[in-house]
């Protein structure tokens, strides 16, 4: 109940993103209607597909995964920045994501992707900004990572997928999509940038010998 007065907008997001994606498994007209398609999407049809292909996942991993770095981030941003700016963020960031994949495999008939990829990802490097040495916990890593340290794991791990996986998971998404995020932070909070050099400097000598 506290998340939905503190986040209703993450919570509103995070709860069709689960439904969505459990109608598609069980769905595949859903799940090809609702999927990303570059070659159609750059020919001017099914736009609507930039950003419907955010709210389904390729399996009950993808969303599992996906989903928890979302609870992890989302529900604690939203009420740093406000609800309209998490909407603008999620949202935007969701088709700013998509945008290079259509330039990249316009014409490419065959690629599809789909996932929530980019807009999790700007959720996670906007809250970067405001709390750097804020720690996840992840396993079966034994202990506490700073959030700073985490998304640089993530877009580790982004290229990596991107360059060698065969799904049909965006992993490109990733990267083009923690770019948004910080960008739209940034424009919407001029003073984050500063403040986040700030706390990295100010604070790294105690954390550091902890």
């Amino acid at each position: 109940m506290e998340y939905l007065q503190t986040a209703p907008v993450a919570c509103v997001i995070f709860v069709i993103s689960i439904i969505t994606s459990l109608l598609a498994f069980s769905n595949n007209n859903l799940y090809s209607r609702m999927m990303l398609h570059p070659y159609t999407v750059s020919r001017g049809k099914d736009i609507h597909t930039v950003i419907t292909s955010g709210l389904i996942h390729r399996d009950w991993m993808h969303l599992f995964f996906n989903m928890l770095s979302y609870y992890f981030f989302a529900f604690n941003l939203e009420p740093v920045i406000g609800h309209a700016q998490f909407g603008i963020l999620y949202v935007l960031s969701l088709i700013l994501s998509d945008m290079p994949t259509v330039v990249k495999h316009k014409d490419d008939y065959n690629y599809f992707s789909l996932g929530a990829s980019g807009a999790v990802s700007a959720v996670i490097f906007s809250t970067i900004l405001f709390a750097p040495w804020q720690t996840i916990m992840i396993l079966p890593i034994p202990i506490p990572i700073w959030f700073w340290v985490f998304g640089i794991l993530y877009l580790v791990y982004c290229h990596y997928a991107s360059k060698y996986s065969r799904d049909r998971i965006n992993h490109d998404a990733h990267f083009f999509g923690a770019i948004s995020g910080l960008m739209i932070t940034i424009v919407f909070n001029h003073h984050v940038l500063s403040e986040f050099i700030q706390q990295i400097i100010s604070e790294a000598p105690g954390r550091l010998h902890l």
